[in-house]
């Protein structure tokens, strides 16, 4: 009797309480997940807007600057956002701010599509870059996290599958709005603004799988941020701040001038996709060659391929011009964020890692705030390829600006392993 009581107590069975170990997603598939959230944030809600602005500029009758100023607001909204991101997410946890913001940026979709005024469209454009920043901030924060204990490498690669996830959301607005546009008249546009919505609520799911799938410990509740050594880091500021003045200016106008020398449709589209296409391939591979720079050199490199996508469009030469320019710029731009948060990873201690990405982004906020406004000012006065020049030459200048960071001491506490 208490030999078969022992032998039922000995047989293999269910344990419900305990439950079948649960295997951990490979890195790279969370980073992929995670990086829907910057192909809402960016790449249909904010680079679109490249190509929804001409339609928007005659059916609502804007000049320039005021086209460009709506992607001010949206910068300016990124600025605020990235001041308020570490207040909010000590409060809320990474997570809840990261999926929050993403929720917030769709909701702002489907009210643009809704709306003609002019100063409704601002506020809802500044929503959605404090959205875009919650998204951003977090996002890569996370994907540090996620690369914690690899190598410097490693770490690049994630961050770059994380940021390649807005070349995504411009390869999906490349393809589904040039038709819409074609067919939908003068309002097409507000079409347009709903299907980046809807296309956007499919991607809240995987933004809600991966970032419950990143192990970050809670960010600390402090009244104040325990900071980090920015004056070390003034190059990387400034450098920073150049590139967001010189590739939302590209981003914004580009498309416009494309128009204006009489390309249709058909070319605006593969510009776009072209450009995405490239982001998307790119960055990983960036992500490999910056993990073995140290210093400003990785984000000078970046910069100085992203200047010459810039420049080319300014050479003329139709369709063939154009479509290298795309695959230039768009090979290197999203990988400037790469390199910068590299700098950061490189030199500082996993606990500062948040507040300089924060601090980071908000140089590069700021400079967007004022690119858009001062291309479209240029363009009113002196056509787009004017405004479009000035872009090219403050990306040239945040490239030599970049490669004046050194490599700050890499003898301090958390380094990860290289």
């Amino acid at each position: 009797m208490r030999g078969g009581v022992a032998a039922a107590r000995t047989r293999p069975g269910p344990a419900p309480a305990a439950g079948p170990a649960r295997s951990e997603p490979h890195p790279l598939l969370v980073a992929a997940g995670l990086a829907a959230g910057p192909a809402i944030v960016l790449g249909m809600a904010r680079f679109a807007y490249g190509l929804l602005l001409p339609g928007m500029r005659a059916d609502l009758h804007w000049s320039f600057a005021q086209a460009g100023a709506i992607n001010t607001a949206n910068a300016a909204g990124y600025f605020a956002g990235a001041m308020v991101t570490p207040a909010v997410s000590a409060r809320i946890g990474r997570r809840a701010a990261f999926v929050g913001g993403a929720v917030a940026v769709v909701a702002t979709l489907v009210a643009t599509a809704a709306m003609s005024d002019f100063a409704t469209l601002m506020t809802l454009r500044v929503v959605a870059g404090i959205g875009g920043a919650l998204v951003f901030i977090n996002g890569m924060d996370l994907c540090a996290w996620l690369g914690r204990g690899h190598s410097s490498t490693r770490a690049a690669v994630l961050v770059g599958l994380f940021v390649a996830g807005g070349g995504l959301g411009i390869v999906v607005s490349g393809v589904v709005l040039p038709p819409i546009l074609g067919l939908g008249g003068r309002g097409g546009w507000r079409v347009g603004w709903l299907a980046m919505a809807l296309l956007s609520i499919a991607g809240l799911v995987p933004v809600w799988w991966a970032s419950g799938r990143v192990g970050a410990p809670p960010v600390p509740r402090r009244r104040h941020s325990a900071g980090w050594p920015a004056r070390r880091f003034v190059p990387s500021l400034a450098g920073y701040l150049l590139f967001g003045l010189g590739y939302i200016s590209y981003i914004t106008f580009v498309v416009a001038l494309l128009v204006h020398e009489g390309m249709g449709s058909v070319v605006v589209g593969a510009f776009w996709v072209v450009l995405g296409l490239a982001s998307i391939v790119s960055v990983p591979l960036w992500g490999r060659a910056i993990g073995r720079l140290r210093g400003g050199r990785g984000p000078a490199l970046v910069l100085a391929v992203v200047t010459a996508g810039a420049a080319l469009p300014l050479l003329g030469g139709g369709a063939p011009v154009a479509l290298l320019s795309a695959l230039v710029f768009g090979g290197a731009f999203l990988a400037v964020v790469t390199a910068f948060t590299a700098v950061a990873r490189e030199a500082l201690p996993q606990a500062q890692w948040g507040p300089a990405i924060a601090g980071l982004t908000a140089a590069f906020a700021l400079g967007q705030c004022a690119g858009p406004v001062l291309t479209g000012a240029l363009s009113d006065a002196g056509g787009v390829r004017a405004g479009l020049g000035v872009s090219a030459g403050l990306l040239t200048l945040g490239a030599l600006v970049a490669l004046l960071q050194r490599r700050p001491d890499a003898a301090r506490p958390g380094a990860g392993g290289r």
